[in-house]
């Protein structure tokens, strides 16, 4: 008899020990879990309060030939990333985008907020000659939809240059598109794009058009120096 009593003692003694550590047991998972949850609502937090910049415009912006990473919009987001600013980068760029397709395109990336906007459009209406009166008009649609979408975007305009064997006149014409835009729409300008890579050989893929991905580095460089002010 008294055998038994101590073996059902002993028996009830371990059973609330087993309960005991499951209850430990029980409180450090919900931690856990608790901790788990704390970190996924801050990464969602931080990604809601991130600022877009969109840029958009041709395979120069696209990156054509290159890998994703290695267009100059991706080597911005990077940039940020490393200085830890709030902004998120979308690659809006489209090969063979003229200033005439991107006024019909532009409303589709607008569904999503837009706080920097960088436009990139011409460098196909000038390679097709196409006249520089509707290459400025459809690039302030463009301008136009943006700001009456977002009144207090900020908008950075990229300026491109023509080789001189469209003509002297043309060339000058198509240079200016994009001060004279900038000034009358009070936006920040990237004087031209392809500065220190346009014409250089060995910064450009065989068509002598695309830069290769050292190319789009120096591009990054170009774009940074008059982005970072606005950030």
């Amino acid at each position: 008899m008294e055998l038994d009593i101590m073996l059902r003692k002993r028996f009830i003694g371990l059973f609330v020990l087993a309960l005991m550590f499951a209850a430990c047991g029980n409180g450090k998972s919900n931690g856990n879990d608790q901790k788990t949850l704390d970190s996924a609502d801050q990464k969602k937090s931080a990604a809601a309060n991130k600022k877009n910049i969109l840029f958009f415009g041709t395979s120069l912006t696209a990156g054509y030939g290159l890998d994703p990473t290695e267009a100059f919009p991706a080597l911005i987001q990077n940039r940020i990333d490393s200085l830890n600013l709030p902004y998120n980068v979308i690659n809006g760029g489209l090969s063979g985008e003229t200033s005439a397709a991107g006024k019909g395109r532009i409303n589709w990336l607008l569904k999503q907020p837009i706080d920097i906007f960088v436009l990139e459009l011409g460098a196909n209406d000038g390679l097709r000659g196409l006249p520089v009166k509707q290459t400025i008009k459809n690039l302030q649609d463009i301008i136009d939809t943006v700001k009456t979408k977002y009144p207090n975007v900020k908008i950075v305009i990229a300026g491109m240059q023509m080789p001189p064997s469209m003509g002297a006149k043309y060339t000058n014409d198509f240079k200016n598109i994009f001060p004279d835009l900038a000034r009358k729409n009070n936006m920040a300008l990237i004087p031209f794009l392809l500065d220190k890579v346009g014409g250089i050989p060995k910064l450009n893929q065989d068509d002598g058009i695309h830069p290769t991905a050292e190319g789009d580095k120096i591009l990054a460089e170009n774009v940074w120096v008059v982005l970072k002010p606005l950030l």
